[in-house]
């Protein structure tokens, strides 16, 4: 066996070993089969603690990882826990990869490769994921080589998932931020088709551009912080961000040069004036960046003295960044209609420059210029939703794992859109859905749930406040459905929707199936279940286990593998106190009472209470090694 890999302490430069993990951030190394490069991919998010950075060494001899936790080590396919006497004990737990097959293929020797496909998207990742790139590049390559190309066993479908393990298991052991997601995306199509029937508002005309779009254009796209994805409506058709680019712009501009110097320059304040008055705060300064004058100042600040080329090429990488590379374009049409219609916004541009607003040597018509030029940056529901979904997770994008902005840049960013994002409806917009947000003449609605997902509405029909009549009706609908409001949590609230729990009847069924299998003998079922995780001592209403169930049916190789294989306590007590040796004695199986028996003399009920105390570590550790 080859020396186990290494996790040490980020930022402090040394192993472990048999220690607790004192930082807040690990770095998790594994090793990939047949070696191939290196590389970190980070899947931590705003909500996920601690952090691990995946890097897959060179490592010619198997998949293998060691995770260094409190008085554990996790190896390959197998466990051992060391208590703090000393005793070692040594378990089987299944690699990842079993763990996953099983899940799958319910009991079958071989996957249908439309079956994983179709689970794959129940879980609301994509195909088209980049973190999944290795894992479908595989599959289509084991499909084009191998005779029975629809088909998978397990080796096969070892070789196809070993590369992405860890994100294929968090998605199949609704390890997600949304468990039930498909029970979610429900919801939200219903929740769309309510919007759809909203017949008012005007689409936008101030320039021909904005002008020509269809009024009956409605979609809706979101991405949660773990890269689920769901779109409904007109999600791929381009559209300009107008309004929408000004929290992304401001988000650029504390990212780079930070708060306090960002801040010299444009106030924090709602105006409660129209978004593009010529009007600053008592100290010479936008009030926010949410207005047209803040957003101007705020254009200023990026990548100051260098060519408007370069400031723009910079932006567009940042947005592509944020976008996780999907469609992020530009309308030239719209930039030049903008900038020929713009009056209002250059007498802006000579009120700031007469108050001394910009910094010292900036050109302001070129100003106005790279400003039009950000308003015209095109995306898609898809695209943006994405970008909202980095921000949710605090800076890093989803579905690369790469960190795009500082923890202070998103912190920030979301105050404002809260306060000052919907034009003159921001109070409104707060008081009843509780959200950041920022909308945009061209019918846009970027909606932020912290810790939980990114959406992109657009409708281009826009009510008296310039916001998108549709998607201002789906928003309230949403925060109406789901506890997502800021203060929706507060004890004593009215009860909501909460997706982000995984429901009971999961957990319902999942003892039931547990039961049933004791009940009938099927060892094949119990070891599926011990294989994909399940707790073997899950007890009914009637605090009966499968082992009770097992015993009073007679079922000796089942009592043989829960006992032997599964290390279940044997001495669990019904709510009529009986053991599973008392069901055993009950019901005349002599077989059963004798195994029960012969196993009571190695196990003690001190070990009991150890071993009850290490069965749930096994579980803990497993998720944590998720």
């Amino acid at each position: 066996m080859p020396p186990p890999l290494q996790i040490c302490a980020q930022g402090k430069g040394r192993l472990l070993g048999t220690q607790a993990a004192p930082a807040s951030s690990l770095w998790l190394h594994l090793g990939r089969v047949g070696g191939g490069g290196t590389g970190k991919r980070s899947y931590d998010g705003a909500r996920a603690a601690p952090k691990f950075v995946i890097a897959p060494p060179h490592h010619p001899l198997q998949h293998c990882c060691s995770l260094v936790l409190p008085c554990a080590w996790i190896w390959g396919a197998h466990v051992c826990y060391a208590s703090c006497g000393g005793k070692i004990k040594q378990g089987l737990l299944p690699s990842l990869e079993d763990l996953l097959f099983y899940t799958i293929a319910e009991g079958q020797e071989k996957i249908p490769v439309h079956k994983f496909i179709t689970a794959l998207k129940s879980t609301g990742l994509r195909t088209s994921d980049p973190r999944l790139k290795e894992c479908m590049d595989m599959l289509r390559l084991t499909l084009q080589t191998t005779s029975d190309g629809v088909m998978l066993d397990k080796e096969l479908f070892k070789k196809c998932v070993q590369s992405n393990i860890v994100l294929l298991t968090q998605a199949f052991r609704r390890k997600f931020v949304i468990p039930d997601f498909m029970s979610f995306t429900s919801h939200i199509d219903e929740l769309y088709e309510s919007a759809k029937k909203q017949s008012g508002g005007k689409v936008a005309d101030y320039i021909p551009q904005l002008a020509k779009f269809s009024p009956d254009l409605w979609g809706v796209s979101l991405c949660t912080v773990d890269g689920q994805r769901h779109s409904v409506g007109d999600t791929k058709v381009p559209f300009c961000l107008q309004s929408c680019v000004k929290p992304l712009k401001y988000a650029i501009s504390v990212n780079d040069l930070g708060t306090e110097y960002v801040h010299r320059y444009v106030g924090k304040e709602p105006s409660g004036l129209r978004f593009n008055k010529l009007f600053l705060n008592e100290d010479d300064r936008p009030h926010n960046p949410m207005v047209n004058a803040g957003a101007i100042v705020v254009t200023s600040l990026i990548k100051q003295g260098v060519s408007n080329a370069e400031k723009f090429d910079y932006v567009m990488q940042f947005m592509n960044k944020m976008a996780g590379n999907e469609y992020v374009g530009f309308s030239n049409a719209t930039f030049q209609s903008e900038r020929e219609s713009g009056d209002r916004n250059f007498a802006i541009g000579y009120y700031l420059k007469e108050k001394k607003c910009f910094p010292e040597g900036t050109d302001m018509v070129a100003i106005l210029d790279f400003y039009f030029q950000l308003c015209s940056i095109e995306v898609t529901c898809e695209s943006a939703s994405v970008m909202a979904a980095t921000l949710a997770n605090g800076g890093f994008c989803p579905i690369t794992g790469e960190r795009v902005l500082s923890p202070e840049a998103v912190r920030n960013t979301l105050s404002l859109m809260h306060s000052c994002g919907m034009y003159d409806f921001s109070g409104q917009f707060a008081f009843h859905v509780g959200l950041p947000a920022k909308s945009g003449v061209a019918g846009g609605i970027i909606l932020v749930v912290p810790n939980v997902m990114g959406l992109m509405c657009w409708s281009p029909p826009l009510d008296k406040m310039g916001n998108s009549v549709k998607g201002i009706h789906f928003c309230h609908d949403l925060v109406g459905l789901c506890n997502f409001h800021n203060y929706d949590n507060l004890r004593h609230f009215a009860k909501k929707l909460d997706p982000r729990r995984e429901g009971g009847d999961q957990r319902v069924k999942s003892v039931i199936n547990l039961l049933f299998a004791a009940y009938t003998g099927d060892v094949s079922a119990l070891r599926r279940f011990a294989l994909s995780g399940m707790d073997m001592e899950q007890r009914d209403y009637d605090s009966r286990t499968a082992l009770h169930v097992a015993a009073a049916e007679g079922h000796v190789e089942v009592v043989k593998f829960l006992l032997e294989a599964c290390k279940v306590n044997p001495f669990p007590k019904d709510r009529w106190n009986n053991t599973p040796m008392d069901e055993a004695l009950h019901f005349g199986h002599h077989d059963v009472f004798k195994i029960l028996q012969e196993y009571q003399v190695q196990y003690t009920p001190s070990e009991d209470s150890n071993n009850g105390k290490e069965n749930r570590t096994v579980h803990k550790n497993l998720d944590g090694l998720l």
